[in-house]
């Protein structure tokens, strides 16, 4: 695409999405790129500038983690954040100690607010901190222009150099000014035009992908959830007819989705779309196992091995679309990142699989800007902030082996819940909620019976990007009504428990 790319070298920080989505908001493009990025992949990229995150090492060790030292040579601006800033200094030759001091959490920060990486902000505000390393001795041509009571040079700058270091987060909400300083680097450093908006991505993703695939077939991972939904309209814009949506009912889906996904798709929109329902063979495939990782896998290849059965009814397809995004691609494991749990669509493809390649147009993206993408597409607002639902289904919102009898059980709980939410007008301000079908059964009371039964959990949390989150303080009354639902309605369920655990350490999901 052409537009302005900022690059961010990833040292395995835990806020280093977080750096991508602060730059994204300031409307500029940017890429999340391995440390040890060859310098000619990024000056192929033709980077405004370049930002070294945070890192749990420490610059003077044998092994730590380092980067070309030509990207200080390219005339770009650099900027480091935390252990960005102490890699700027040993690299260049300053001296980066163990300090007398550790920092963790906030901080008071006094800043020159004439310099332009602080225009505009407080001289002394809070930020955060999260190091017990620093900077002692500058390289030549540095100087100090922000200090903390135990941090001298907590931020340092190099004008000629165009390089600049902040031992502090300024991703993080805890910093005070934190997205002015990004946005000062952005615009006065590095001259972002800031000009990279959805319709932007829409009108040039769509060209490129015209010219790519030209009259060829492609066929479109349908799952009808708000990525693939989102993927496959972009695709109809940019090849009309030449794009076949497959629509996998594998009977892992919430009730009544099948139906609506068709309803949309095929009738309201004329997309080319068909429906293989294979609710069979995938249970097949899941009799037994219970390891959710083995779910995932199994899943992602039948995924695979139906689309290949139904390209080769249509014939000859070079291409596959799937709606991946950048959580999913971050989660199962980014390089040298950990592999936290693998997505159908992205770790656990299998590796024979028969296309020519792969289009995953939705994969730079985090989950707020496919919502905006699918709004610039002209998508119904209910189908774009429709639920996030995992590509594996109701599969990992089973604890243990999957039956046909618990998908049908959990089915009707998370309707009821969806339902309640819904009534209470909580459904735009949760960003995410769902039931899961827990393995252990609990002894109740029913009338005068015993009863020994199911445990239902129900989940729901805010988010913005969705690779960190809040648990929802839902009202207790709207808890109390969906529990009582569900155990009335519901014979297989006898106790309903609700998750308050964030993201980290959890994940969204529970499998």
């Amino acid at each position: 695409m052409n537009t302005q790319t900022l690059i961010i070298l990833d040292f395995g920080g835990q806020y280093n999405q977080l750096v991508a989505r602060r730059v994204r908001e300031c409307n500029v493009y940017c890429e999340l790129l391995h440390y040890d990025t060859d310098i000619e992949k990024i000056k192929s990229l033709n980077p405004i500038g370049i930002i070294l995150s945070g890192g749990p090492d420490n610059v003077f060790e044998d092994n730590a983690p380092m980067p070309d030292k030509r990207i200080f040579s390219l005339g770009v601006p650099v900027l480091g954040i935390c252990y960005g800033e102490q890699l700027i200094a040993h690299i260049l030759g300053g001296k980066v100690i163990i300090a007398d001091k550790s920092e963790y959490g906030n901080a008071s920060l006094t800043v020159d607010n004439s310099h332009k990486l602080f225009e505009g902000v407080k001289k002394t505000f809070n930020c955060w901190m999260s190091h017990s390393n620093q900077a002692e001795i500058l390289p030549q041509g540095f100087y100090s222009i922000g200090h903390t009571d135990t941090c001298q040079n907590a931020a340092i700058a190099n004008d000629e150099l165009k390089v600049f270091g902040v031992q502090f987060h300024p991703e993080v909400n805890h910093t005070e000014e934190g997205l002015k300083i990004i946005k000062n680097f952005l615009i006065n450093i590095c001259g972002a035009s800031a000009d990279w908006q959805m319709s932007i991505y829409a009108k040039t993703y769509a060209e490129m992908l015209k010219a790519k695939v030209k009259d060829k077939k492609v066929l479109c991972a349908l799952s009808g959830g708000v990525d693939s939904s989102v993927a496959a309209m972009l695709l109809s814009r940019a090849i009309g007819n030449n794009l076949i949506c497959i629509f996998v009912d594998h009977g892992l889906l919430r009730k009544n989705e099948g139906d609506e996904v068709e309803e949309f798709f095929k009738n309201k929109q004329h997309i080319n779309l068909i429906r293989v329902n294979v609710q069979d063979r995938f249970l097949d495939k899941l009799k037994g196992v219970t390891d959710p990782e083995t779910k995932r896998k199994i899943i992602g290849e039948e995924f695979i091995r139906v689309f290949e059965d139904e390209a080769a009814k249509i014939g000859e397809v070079d291409y596959l679309v799937q709606g991946t995004i950048y959580p999913d691609v971050i989660e199962s494991g980014l390089g040298k990142s950990a592999v936290i749990k693998s997505h159908h669509n992205v770790g656990g493809l299998p590796k024979n699989i028969k296309f020519k390649e792969i289009i995953e147009p939705l994969r730079s993206l985090f989950k707020d800007e496919v919502r905006k993408l699918g709004l610039e597409l002209g998508m119904p607002e209910k189908l774009v902030f429709r639920q996030p639902f995992p590509g594996p289904g109701l599969a990992v919102r089973i604890i243990g082996e999957i039956t046909k009898e618990k998908l049908d059980v959990l089915r009707e709980a998370d309707a009821i819940f969806r339902e309640e939410i819904a009534l209470a007008g909580l459904d735009k301000s949760i960003n995410q909620y769902f039931a899961i079908l827990t393995n252990m059964r609990s002894v109740g009371v029913m009338g005068d019976d015993r009863t020994y039964e199911n445990a239902l959990a129900l989940r729901a949390v805010t988010t913005t990007d969705f690779m960190t989150a809040d648990w929802a303080e839902i009202p207790h009354e709207v808890l109390r009504r969906t529990s009582s639902r569900i155990v009335n309605e519901i014979r297989a369920i006898n106790r309903v428990v609700y998750d308050i655990t964030s993201k980290p350490p959890a994940t969204i999901e529970w499998e």
